[in-house]
């Protein structure tokens, strides 16, 4: 009776993960449609436009992997190709949520994109010689690399998570806005990613379970995503731009752009507007506005005076 039972629940339990897989698979494109009218509906496609891009990658996956159900090798090497296009878009959205959020930082958001591009010829000078040297037999060299490329994008995603979490009080970043949100929910499914590969590296989860909570964390961050969409992000507020990331702002322009040694013009302003903030309110009112543009043309001229020799020189 026990063993009729049990060969009883044996096929339910396989019909069960048997509808689960499919229903979370065909969740995914119907919040990545949901995301991309929106995207469209608000004209955010030109803001965040490898995101967009991103998404419509996955669109068009699915497209192909769903029908064939991935036989066939024109299928599958237009798989492989939509995953590497689908990274070089995931890539390109970290550069445009680091702009988004230094949009008011020039100097800072420059400095970042020349680490940007840095970083991404060191992943893909990494994928290639991982790619090149591991021996194996299952993954041509080329899917290797194409992998070990989206691991590193992964990782990536995850510190750029942890960064705005830990940083956005700084920056003066609410943590409603759309690139926080996309940060966010490529961050989180990133973590849940490289914690399945880990724990199928070291046999301690495998299939169906594995795809099942990968499918179930991505669709959590399409729901995230679509979320953030429908709730609006908020506009920046100038005034709640911080001392902080301003000390680092001129900081890095004084470093780019150095005022000369032998310049003297810069010290003499200061020494004109020291002079003129004390001795201006005893002056009397009709000669405050000839004092002033008397005394500028003198520092620009490069001569050591005191205000009263100034004034002398115009009365003579």
């Amino acid at each position: 009776m026990a063993g009729a039972g049990d060969g009883h629940t044996m096929p339910n339990k396989a019909m069960i993960l048997y509808y689960a897989y499919y229903v979370l698979w065909i969740a995914q494109p119907t919040l990545q449609l949901g995301i991309a009218a929106l995207k469209l509906g608000r004209g955010l496609h030109r803001q965040f436009k490898f995101f967009f891009g991103y998404i419509l990658t996955q669109l068009v996956t699915f497209a192909i992997i769903f029908p064939t159900q991935g036989r066939g090798t024109a299928v599958f090497y237009l798989y492989w190709m939509c995953n590497a296009v689908s990274v070089s878009f995931g890539f390109g959205v970290i550069h445009e949520v680091f702009v988004d959020v230094f949009r008011s930082f020039h100097t800072l958001r420059d400095l970042g994109t020349v680490l940007f591009k840095w970083a991404g010829l060191v992943m893909l000078l990494v994928a290639g010689v991982v790619s090149v040297s591991t021996d194996s037999t299952t993954m041509a060299p080329w899917m290797q690399a194409i992998t070990m490329t989206q691991r590193c994008v992964r990782m990536v995603q995850v510190g750029m998570v942890l960064f705005l979490l830990f940083f956005a009080r700084y920056l003066g970043i609410s943590r409603r806005r759309h690139s926080f949100g996309i940060a966010l929910g490529f961050g989180s499914y990133a973590v849940v990613e490289l914690v399945l590969i880990a724990s199928w590296v070291g046999n301690h989860l495998q299939n169906p379970w594995m795809s099942m909570v990968n499918m179930t964390a991505y669709n959590l961050s399409l729901g995230l995503w679509l979320g953030y969409l429908v709730a609006r992000s908020p506009e920046r507020n100038a005034s709640n731009t911080l001392l902080q990331p301003q000390r680092w702002e001129q900081s890095l322009s004084d470093i780019q752009h150095p005022v000369p040694e032998n310049s003297l013009i810069p010290m003499f302003e200061g020494m004109v507007d020291r002079v003129l903030s004390r001795t201006r309110p005893d002056l009397p009112p009709v000669d405050k506005p000839a004092t002033a543009p008397m005394a500028r043309s003198a520092a620009v001229g490069g001569s050591s005076f005191s205000l009263s020799g100034a004034e002398a020189s115009t009365k003579s």
